[in-house]
């Protein structure tokens, strides 16, 4: 299937590892010209180069902190000077810090609010102008797992992520007749660093190995294993497409089963 991707070109935040970076890299093999933006200028760069050398794709990399409303600007307005055009928009942000809802302190509320709720809204509202520009485009919101069901430790995640569910919700429906689709696509129990991070706190916890820990994860979900970020870039792969016409303002989980919920 031709995804209609050659020569777009995508904006991917926190793309020097996990899941930002495997949807990078394969949008990049589907001959998408990529911006990629972390923190990390060391690690931006080894991530940029491994997409050429797998791809032969055009990569830009970007260092700079997205928590900060001017690096937002200052990224789109970049990769539009770089490229000539924006067509799709993956918002990924670093994850709000672990805490649970009893004991969640200010700092870290407003680091959530900033970064897991605040950072979808800007980047969004920078790349319209761009997209409507271009006659239509594509947003694709990376989001977790916890917007269907709390994970221990993980209360700010849910908290701040269900107001990008609804805020998406809205945009989906100001901007479809721009051509403009708008989706969550929602990972769980993927192996990332985030995710280590989480099962290592939670072993801590329990007074186990992480091994195991890993191992009881991975038994909680449907097919009893853990996912590879690249199962869910393929799916942020096909909503960046131009077969994906006739969906938007829908949240997709991607974790084989994982979460049980009906609806």
């Amino acid at each position: 299937m031709d995804l209609e991707l050659k020569d777009k070109v995508a904006i991917i935040g926190g793309a020097s590892k996990g899941l930002g970076k495997a949807c990078a890299a394969v949008l990049a093999q589907e001959g998408a010209k990529v911006a990629i933006c972390s923190r990390t200028k060391a690690d931006l760069e080894q991530a940029a180069q491994e997409i050429r050398n797998t791809s032969d794709a055009e990569v830009f990399p970007f260092a700079g902190d997205l928590d900060h409303h001017s690096t937002i600007q200052e990224l789109i307005a970049s990769t539009v000077a770089h490229f000539g055009r924006l067509d799709i928009l993956i918002n990924n942000s670093g994850g709000p810090p672990l805490a649970r809802a009893q004991s969640a302190t200010e700092e870290q509320w407003a680091t959530a609010v900033q970064r897991s709720l605040l950072f979808f809204a800007r980047m969004s509202r920078e790349a319209l102008p761009h997209l409507k520009q271009q006659g239509g485009g594509r947003i694709i919101n990376i989001l977790a797992s916890t917007v269907y069901q709390p994970i221990p430790n993980l209360a700010l995640s849910g908290a701040t992520r269900m107001g990008v569910v609804a805020f998406a919700k809205s945009l989906a429906d100001e901007v479809g007749r721009d051509g403009i689709l708008v989706n969550n696509v929602c990972p769980g129990s993927i192996l990332t660093e985030r995710m280590l991070s989480n099962v290592t706190s939670r072993a801590k916890e329990l007074g186990i190995p992480i091994e195991e820990a890993l191992t009881q994860r991975a038994s909680e979900t449907a097919v009893g294993r853990i996912g590879d970020p690249k199962e869910m870039a393929y799916l942020v792969a096909f909503l960046a497409s131009g077969k994906s016409s006739y969906i938007t303002g829908t949240t997709i989980l991607v974790d084989g089963g994982l979460v049980r919920s009906v609806l």
